[in-house]
């Protein structure tokens, strides 16, 4: 049975004639990495800012842990939004006591943490050495002081190199691995697609969709179609009720079927229409193509 731990109804947020964000509502469950994904200036650092209790809302409510939201439910939350904020002459372990104590916890675990991102041969480094990805480790190491049950992430890549992108991105996903529950704010399609279980789309402070990313990409397919007779082939096509859309891209047309058809009954209508395909793939729609689908109406 699920366990949620967070509720979100109806929140809405303005600064002035400015609408940051509009009747935006969702459910999260234990052990769910959440990605909050959407452009810059969509709604998500607000959204983020409104859950950790930063930003007050015009409007709406949530719930942490079936809830009232009271402050001694932050201690059960790691946060890291936009850039960490570290005493630069200070040690990468000095900094982390220094988290420990704000969050009344002992210093036990501060040495395994550093193992966990891989900043065990840095520690007594002074912070202001670091390398920005350095930094990105070392704020995820400050979130799970403490042992939280929650993670909330607001583009931990951002500026990033690709070899630094590729292991945080890891150590997120063995974050994730050992059951805690991820919220993570990212405009990076790709980087989405790797980590998160499920996925919120906003555009403009609007939730466009929310659900499992398996489950958009599973139900969004076309297929690549290819016959000796090309123009033969679209005009059957055409024919075909169940055949919603017909695209031509270099030497396929790229077909789109209604509902949940099998590809094999297509296969099966041209068949018995005298026409024999020479070539039938179903292509899997990515991430980044189903989100801009979705954010150009």
């Amino acid at each position: 049975m699920k366990s949620l731990v967070l509720e979100v109804r109806h929140l809405r947020k303005s600064y002035g004639s400015l609408l940051a964000l509009e009747d935006f509502s969702l459910q999260v469950n234990k052990g769910e990495v959440l990605g909050i994904l959407g452009p810059n200036g969509s709604g998500k650092t607000t959204v983020l800012g409104i859950l950790l209790d930063i930003i007050k809302p015009n409007k709406g409510e949530y719930a942490w842990f079936g809830e009232p939201v009271f402050s001694n439910q932050r201690k059960r939350i790691g946060a890291l939004l936009e850039q960490p904020l570290f005493y630069p002459y200070l040690t990468a372990v000095d900094n982390l006591k220094i988290v420990a104590d704000i969050k009344g916890v002992s210093y036990q675990k501060i040495d395994g943490l550093l193992e966990k991102v891989g900043l065990t041969q840095r520690k007594y480094s002074r912070y202001k050495t670091f390398s920005l990805g350095m930094k990105q480790r070392l704020a995820l190491a400050a979130c799970l002081v403490g042992d939280p049950e929650v993670l909330i992430l607001d583009e931990p890549t951002n500026g990033l190199d690709p070899r630094s992108i590729a292991g945080i991105r890891e150590l997120i996903q063995d974050i994730a691995g050992r059951g805690l529950t991820v919220l993570l704010a990212s405009h990076l399609l790709d980087e989405v697609q790797k980590i998160c279980s499920h996925v919120a789309i906003l555009d403009h402070g609007k939730l466009l969709h929310t659900g499992p990313v398996d489950q958009v990409l599973g139900s969004t397919f076309v297929l690549e179609l290819q016959a000796g007779d090309m123009a033969l082939l679209k005009e059957e096509l055409q024919q075909i009720d169940f055949v919603e859309e017909i695209k031509q891209e270099d030497k396929y047309w790229l077909v789109k079927l209604k509902g949940e058809t099998d590809p094999a009954e297509l296969s099966k209508q041209l068949a018995g229409r005298g026409l024999y395909l020479t070539h039938l793939v179903q292509r899997k729609m990515s991430l980044e193509k189903y989100f801009l689908e979705m954010v150009s109406g």
